[in-house]
């Protein structure tokens, strides 16, 4: 017994140490990688898919400060609900701009308009609720 026990301390604990050691340095390289990612996306508005379906598709998109969205789905009606509101610029195809102010809890219908993008010129985070109707199929 003093035997097994002894190898257990001489030889099993230390290679848990070093493979705890070991894997440090992947943890690191890790991380340096979704740093750098996160940067090369810094200034995009993140989307995420909730739902989607033959009817709807259901976003919920962050606009950090500065984030832009270029991905605006105009062709489509959208009913759009504020989870933290905020300051947003649309700028169209054409050159026009629009300043959206939206506060937190809001709800709006947005009905196909031109291609435009959407920015937030504002200092906090804003999150939408987008619920986007898809045509019926034919």
């Amino acid at each position: 017994m003093k035997i097994s026990a002894r190898f257990l301390m001489a030889v099993v604990v230390p290679a848990f140490m070093f493979a705890a050691v070991a894997a440090q340095p992947a943890t690191a390289q890790e991380k340096a990688k979704e740093a750098k990612a996160a940067k090369a996306e810094k200034g995009k508005a993140t989307q995420k898919v909730l739902l989607e379906n033959d009817k709807v598709r259901v976003l919920e998109i962050t606009f950090k400060p500065g984030g832009e969205n270029v991905s605006v789905p105009t062709s489509s009606f959208r009913v759009v609900r504020a989870l933290k509101g905020g300051t947003l610029m649309r700028n169209y195809a054409d050159g026009k701009t629009e300043k959206i102010e939206w506060k937190t809890g809001e709800v709006r219908m947005n009905e196909p308009s031109g291609q435009y993008t959407a920015k937030n010129v504002g200092k906090t985070e804003i999150v939408l609720y987008v619920v986007i109707l898809k045509e019926p199929k034919k």
